[in-house]
């Protein structure tokens, strides 16, 4: 079954230094060889910035955009892995070694496969 891991975290007021990106993308590097050599790996990406994002609804039939997140949070979506695993508790297990979860949230959601429906 695949499941979504989405990770959570809140974005520094100032921007990091070049050793502690270098050390997280390291750990980062690391858990995505891992999960890839486990043959789990469907899909991983990280993304730009909440500052970035743009929300859209559509209301009484008109598109509305807003600047920002859906959500008013501290804790903001910063990537995601898609990992196909036995079962949740390997999910898990995986997303316990996602380095953010040291410092953030990976959120594990199953996801639907519309072919077996």
């Amino acid at each position: 079954m695949q499941y979504i891991l989405l990770i959570y975290d809140v974005e520094p007021a100032a921007a990091p230094t070049q050793e502690e990106i270098r050390a997280e993308m390291t750990a980062y590097n690391a858990f995505t060889d891992e999960v890839r050599t486990r043959g789990l790996l469907v899909a991983s990406e990280a993304l730009h910035p909440v500052a970035s994002a743009t929300s859209v609804r559509v209301r009484d039939g008109k598109t509305v955009t807003t600047d920002g997140p859906f959500a008013e949070t501290k804790e903001q979506l910063g990537g995601y892995y898609v990992l196909n695993c036995k079962d949740l508790d390997e999910a898990i297990e995986m997303a316990a070694k996602i380095p953010g979860a040291k410092h953030g949230t990976v959120e594990v959601r199953p996801i639907i496969d519309f072919s077996q429906m």
